[in-house]
């Protein structure tokens, strides 16, 4: 099938709402990508791809008049479209993805790229598909550092959004004994099952669809790298009751603008900020419960 690729440059937050409209009409997601400048300064291309089937004028059409309802409130300026054989696209987004050393110990290798890890490496290796996570935005990075800090020998983790499995299969990898990665978007299950196969994680990681009310159980860190309005919603419907006793949340998706915002959600919540991290525009918050 083809695709039409619909695309939006635009900065800082108005990068996130742009995503938010495009992934109402964009099945297999919706994509970001930075200049030279990074996340921090300059233009953020903001990338979704709709099939290319009958109902491709009308869908078109809703995509413009959503983007100019936007624009009414966030100047931007007019989508660019292009029609793309999928074969062109599934070739296209590999030659950005290189080998990605983040923190102390983990290494994120693309699945197609040769890689000798040093003595105490652990690596990932990632095939993201159309799957959101390939270790390169700075919310999945502030994620893995955290993972990195935080898990211990036989822990529960669940992920939540799991997008390519990249948060799981480096959960399990540094120790975990059980992660439970969810997503709601089926491609992004199927992508995350196959790299979590192709990282012998499989025993130890188990994928399905769903998000916080498929989430049964407790677990002593839970990471969630989501839209902020989807934390938010994530605190109001229970997020803290998934938390074991001295367990940890981990949030990223936020930008630098909204952390008040999640911040007061967490506290309803009964959810108590303990750590912070930053870069660039980003934020990832860690919170505890604050009681049993």
């Amino acid at each position: 099938m083809d695709w039409l690729e619909v695309s939006v440059g635009t900065t800082g937050e108005g990068a996130e709402a742009v995503a938010e409209v495009l992934s109402r009409f964009a099945p297999r997601g919706v994509a970001l990508e930075a200049g030279p400048e990074g996340f921090a300064a300059g233009i953020i291309t903001v990338r979704a791809y709709i099939p290319a089937d009958d109902r491709l004028p009308q869908t078109r059409r809703r995509v413009e008049e959503a983007l100019w309802h936007l624009a009414q409130i966030l100047p931007l300026p007019a989508p660019s479209f292009r029609l793309i054989p999928e074969a062109d696209w599934a070739e296209a987004w590999k030659q950005h993805l290189t080998i990605l050393h983040v923190g102390r110990r983990l290494v994120i290798r693309p699945s197609w790229l040769p890689y000798t890890p040093a003595e105490g490496e652990v690596v990932v290796e990632l095939d993201p598909g159309m799957a959101f996570g390939t270790g390169t935005h700075p919310t999945t990075q502030m994620c893995l550092l955290a993972l990195e800090e935080h898990v211990r020998p036989g822990a529960r983790v669940l992920d939540l959004g799991t997008g390519s499995g990249i948060l799981a299969i480096a959960a399990a990898k540094l120790g975990a004994r059980r992660v439970l990665a969810l997503d709601t978007d089926p491609q992004a299950v199927a992508v995350a099952r196959e790299n979590i196969r192709r990282n012998g994680v499989a025993d130890r990681v188990r994928v399905a669809r769903g998000s916080l009310p498929q989430a049964f159980g407790r677990f002593d860190l839970v990471v969630v790298n989501i839209l902020a309005r989807v934390l938010v919603e994530m605190a109001e419907q229970g997020l803290a009751r998934r938390l074991a006793l001295e367990g940890r949340l981990v949030a990223a998706g936020l930008l630098a603008g909204q952390e008040d915002e999640v911040r007061n959600a967490f506290q309803q919540a009964g959810l108590s900020v303990v750590g912070r991290q930053q870069i660039e525009d980003w934020v990832a918050l860690e919170a505890i419960r604050e009681q049993a």
